[in-house]
């Protein structure tokens, strides 16, 4: 049986972060187990293919269970399976989230690691920033971050200037001291091609003698002895083994944790049952929080002369806005759009021609909605329940109404006019709140942001407290986008890896305490 100080279950975004950050120890031997392979695809690498490589070989391919609120529709969730995970899959856009995102963390821990003070320096310590070091950025780390100017689409500086005529203020980064407002993204892109996280961190340290990294491994279960992880039960290469360590960390993401966890006997006593697998402890909410931002694609236009391609990666512009005044600059935002070149729509709405038309994305920053996962029986071939649960608070539809009404505004705004010929969905006429509920139903997509599966918190009930340790296991540990209580305001990516740092930087005070 291979054993190691630590054994981390998943090569994906925080999984790397940490196989670099903890073998940097050369004393600690480390192992990363993850299913996929390496980043083989070409088109993985280009910035520009990351809409149509979903569904490939990488990818988990899971999928929701119909959703009443998006007018039963069921919705893709891509997933990485492969060394890098899901930032291989991913848009590239690099957004940490407003400050009073991570008050709400802190708060729900009772502590300051996981406020924005407490992260910030892991938020500059990951970056090579393709401006200046600042007080929020940093030059030389591991991960490009790149502010493009003149690569960025005459459609998106007018969709810019036209965020700035309803009163949204102009940021140069949304990255810095505010949110709110306008900026072109910053993007996970070096020299015109994908940064992952796997070639950020992983890669870097796969000649470590320390660090064992296999791919290829199905993981089933974890192996539960008293209050410890003693073993974890894996096939690779047609073998059965098991593997253990000192101390086990999962990584595989908000949909694979929890599932491993009810597999193993770890989760709501009700729901293993059902499963027929027998409960070694009982964590209830294990699977629950389930949370996830959803984009209306949205608010098409046909464009009155060729738009040129996106030299970029199609969507090239966020803009954070409050829901009652677009000009409030601070606090938290309540609605976010974004401009896409390509253009986009859902699977409800007839696709219009790349070069004829752009589109306006709008959502919710901070969903109320929550939903939860679970297993169907014992083994990883069962299919598991996904519901997100979208849209069922009065809070997310008014929101999101909301949202839509700025992207019109937007839309229409003087600044669009050489752009504009006609607006395509929903059309230019006046809408009711019933009619544009009808049309968001319709027109919603995961932004790929699944999160809260294994909340943090000091409450008894969280499934894992400040230090990241599962409730009830002594050397059991989740460091993922799982963990997070509450979503922040954009996408979650740099957030995930802020929590790796920050974890892997505490580590020796917080292995110590096992």
């Amino acid at each position: 049986m291979p054993h190691f100080d630590v054994l981390i279950l998943g090569a994906g975004s925080a999984g790397s972060v940490l196989a670099n950050r903890l073998s940097a120890e050369a004393q600690r031997t480390v192992c990363v187990l993850e299913a996929g392979g390496m980043p083989t695809d070409p088109d993985i690498d280009d910035p520009l293919q990351w809409p149509f490589i979903q569904g490939r070989a990488y990818d988990w391919a899971f999928e929701t269970v119909p959703q009443p609120g998006t007018a039963g529709r069921v919705h893709p969730w891509p997933r990485g399976k492969v060394f890098g995970g899901s930032s291989c899959l991913h848009a590239m856009a690099h957004v940490r989230g407003h400050r009073d995102d991570f008050a709400v963390w802190a708060e729900a821990t009772a502590s300051a690691r996981w406020s924005y003070e407490g992260l910030l320096p892991s938020f500059i310590a990951m970056e090579d920033f393709s401006g200046e070091a600042s007080a929020y950025h940093g030059k030389g780390g591991p991960l490009a971050v790149w502010k493009p100017a003149e690569e960025v689409s005459p459609v998106a500086e007018a969709y810019m200037r036209a965020g700035q005529e309803i009163g949204a203020p102009a940021l140069g980064d949304h990255n810095g001291e505010h949110l709110n407002g306008v900026a072109a993204n910053s993007l996970t892109i070096r020299n015109g091609k994908r940064v992952s996280a796997a070639q950020a961190y992983l890669f870097p340290a796969l000649a470590r003698p320390n660090l064992t990294v296999q791919g290829g491994a199905t993981v089933h279960r974890l192996i539960i002895e008293g209050r410890r992880v003693t073993g974890v039960a894996v096939t690779i290469d047609g073998q059965d083994l098991v593997y253990s360590a000192d101390a086990v960390i999962l990584a595989a993401g908000a949909v694979a944790d929890p599932l491993l966890l009810m597999r193993s006997g770890v989760g709501d006593p009700v729901v293993l049952a059902e499963a027929g697998v027998d409960c070694i402890l009982s964590r209830p909410e294990v699977g629950k929080n389930l949370h996830d931002h959803l984009l209306g694609s949205g608010n098409a236009y046909r464009a009155r002369r060729p738009v040129p391609l996106s030299r970029l990666q199609h969507s090239e512009s966020l803009m954070y806005l409050n829901a009652e005044d677009p000009s409030i600059a601070t606090g938290r935002p309540d609605v976010v759009l974004g401009c896409v070149i390509g253009p986009s729509a859902s699977e409800c709405l007839p696709a219009l021609a790349p070069g004829e038309a752009y589109t306006l994305l709008f959502g919710v920053t901070h969903p109320t909605s929550r939903g939860a996962l679970r297993i169907t029986g014992p083994e990883i071939a069962d299919a598991p329940v996904i519901d997100p649960a979208y849209l069922q608070t009065e809070n997310d539809r008014r929101l999101f109404r909301r949202a839509l009404d700025y992207a019109r505004m937007v839309g229409h705004a003087k600044a669009m006019d050489e752009w504009r010929a006609e607006e395509v969905q929903p059309g230019s006429k006046p809408m009711s709140e019933t009619e544009k509920d009808a049309f968001i139903a319709k027109a919603v997509i995961t932004h790929h942001h699944p999160v809260g599966t294994c909340r943090m918190g000091a409450d008894d009930a969280a499934v894992v407290d400040a230090d990241l340790k599962l409730n009830g296991l002594d050397n059991l540990y989740i460091v993922d986008a799982s963990v997070i209580p509450a979503i922040t305001s954009g996408p979650v990516h740099a957030a995930v890896l802020a929590i790796a740092e920050t974890f892997a930087a505490a580590w020796p005070s917080i292995s110590s305490a096992q």
